[in-house]
């Protein structure tokens, strides 16, 4: 069965989630470290494969009045890029969707859960990207499943 991923992208690092296959529950999968465009397209490519995604749901930052700054503008360019690639891979061969999706105050939400949790600040900062994305995701899961 296919599962979605959902992305949180940083300039330093790509926080990754991958669902259930019942496409349910967003779990939290990894901080990658970003290399170069090339190294960091190949490894969403190799996740694609080996969990053998249907949807990529990247959060897209815009800014609370709803315009898209700069970070905003490199997350596009990285989602165009990585959708080109995809589509014209020769190691994929279904189609995976990419969905941008706003992830307005994510982050925000992260932290409050890791410090409810009790996480020291060293590990909320290791896992905050990660932890984003899982937001992320689970936010459009929820939206696909009506809330339930």
């Amino acid at each position: 069965m296919s599962k979605f991923m959902g992305l949180d992208i940083g300039d330093a690092t790509i926080g990754i989630a991958i669902s259930d296959e019942n496409k349910i529950i967003a779990l939290p999968r990894e901080n990658y470290f970003r290399k170069s465009s090339k190294k960091d397209i190949d490894h969403m490519i190799d996740l694609c494969l080996e969990h053998n995604i249907e949807k990529i749901i990247s959060g897209m930052p815009y800014n609370m009045n709803g315009s898209l700054g700069p970070q905003g503008e490199k997350t596009k360019k990285f989602i165009r890029l990585l959708e080109k690639k995809i589509k014209f891979s020769d190691r994929i061969s279904l189609e995976i969707e990419l969905i941008e999706w706003d992830e307005r105050l994510t982050s925000i939400a992260a932290e409050k859960a890791m410090i409810k949790a009790d996480l020291s600040r060293e590990k909320r900062k290791k896992n905050i990207d990660k932890i984003a994305s899982t937001f992320i995701l689970q936010g459009y899961l929820d939206y696909i499943n009506g809330g339930k």
